[in-house]
């Protein structure tokens, strides 16, 4: 039977903290720093956190009861005792929804964001019957790993989720109704679920699993069939009204550009996405696009020529997008998820050039999430673990 836990931690990857630090953020340190670097013995957590032996050896054990952590194999040190190594408890895990508009990947992921089983849902034409296979595929995939205990749902949605209602708020390229889609899920599977905005939950992922320490302002921009930005500043989500913050892939770029799903002409999204770098293919060789983006990209790593000239149109215009960002906010850092950091070699330094063109200040650094292609499914992780969400 699938379980739920209260416990939160918050996405601080400090490396240090003082006796003086309150009790729970000491408890975020030694758990993150478990998760990043496990095995790891109590000696060891003491050594790299500036925590006393005691302090630690309390919260280790408070992890231990409530199934956080687990203590695995056993050192061989020259002389002495033999230290007892500790890592995550991998038999809880989370269930990860990745929603487009014509298809959900339903996945399990542990603690640690590996990915354990995932399947691919095609939705049916009738937008009607669209959350019911997705709720058949979670309850197979929970059934299959009957030997886990499930923390909960995460859901990454291509649109904006008002956090005092159950249903997005702003999703313009998503045609079918999703509204009750989380309070459906709950009521379906007994299990707590979180949703948000994909760029906001891979923003949080970001800094759970990737190379950004928590304490630094960043924006995550999710290029998939539109463009999504995720604002994380002063150690949280930056979400503005109704939650609406970050939304630069409506800002218009060409005056009489293509028809966005948002009613306006030319905005970012239509230039600068997926469907963008389809469609430019298509205006390049006179031939039909291929079936997916993904099919694009390896076209483009095959030396194709119009992939290649199409994906250098779209990785110029993502750059101009990303240069807005820049001069509007000053990140320290900015975040690309997609299928087109698969290609980051070849299209990365287009990106970098535009974004560094007239820039006002130092450019932030500019970087492709870890594993950019499966970022919005770990991204899940985060969402529960986070807990802060509606």
């Amino acid at each position: 039977m699938p379980t739920t836990h209260s416990a939160r931690f918050t996405f601080t990857r400090r490396q240090s903290a003082s006796n003086k630090t309150p009790r729970q953020i000491n408890r975020n340190l030694v758990f993150n720093l478990i998760r990043t670097r496990q095995p790891l013995s109590r000696a060891d957590l003491a050594r790299v956190s500036g925590l006393q032996r005691s302090t630690v050896s309390l919260i280790v054990e408070d992890l231990i009861k409530e199934r956080w952590i687990l203590e695995g194999s056993t050192g061989r040190p020259p002389r002495g005792r033999r230290p007892t190594f500790l890592e995550l408890n991998h038999q809880r895990a989370v269930i990860a929804l990745d929603i487009h508009p014509s298809q959900t990947t339903v996945a399990v992921t542990d603690l640690g964001g590996k990915i354990v089983a995932q399947n691919v849902v095609e939705l049916p034409e009738d937008p009607k019957k669209a959350i019911q296979p997705i709720i058949s595929a979670i309850r197979k995939l929970i059934a299959a790993h009957s030997d886990k205990s499930f923390d909960g749902i995460g859901i990454s949605l291509p649109g904006r989720a008002d956090p005092l209602r159950d249903e997005p708020i702003f999703a313009p390229n998503l045609k079918w109704p999703i509204s009750s889609i989380k309070s459906r899920i709950q009521k379906a599977t007994g299990l707590r679920v979180e949703m948000d905005n994909v760029a906001n939950a891979c923003a949080l992922s970001e800094v759970w699993f990737g190379d950004s320490d928590g304490l630094h302002d960043l924006v995550v921009v999710n290029v998939s069939e539109g463009i999504g930005t995720g604002i994380f500043a002063n150690g949280q989500l930056l979400r503005g009204a109704n939650g609406m913050a970050g939304e630069f892939g409506h800002v218009q770029m060409e005056m009489n550009g293509p028809r966005c799903g948002c009613g306006g002409r030319g905005c970012w999204e239509t230039v600068g996405s997926n469907r963008a770098g389809l469609r430019y293919y298509e205006e390049m060789s006179g031939a039909s696009a291929p079936p997916t983006f993904a099919a694009l990209v390896k076209m483009a790593q095959s030396h194709d020529a119009n992939a290649v000239k199409a994906l250098e149109k779209m990785s110029s215009f993502l750059g101009r997008g990303l240069r807005m960002v820049a001069n509007a906010l000053a990140p320290s850092e900015i975040v690309v998820v997609g299928d087109i950091t698969a290609a980051w070699y070849l299209f990365g330094p287009i990106v970098e050039s535009e974004l560094k063109q007239n820039a006002l200040s130092k450019a932030p650094r500019l970087r492709p999430a870890f594993e950019g292609n499966t970022a919005r499914l770990r991204s899940a992780v985060a969402l529960v673990m986070n807990g802060s969400l509606v």
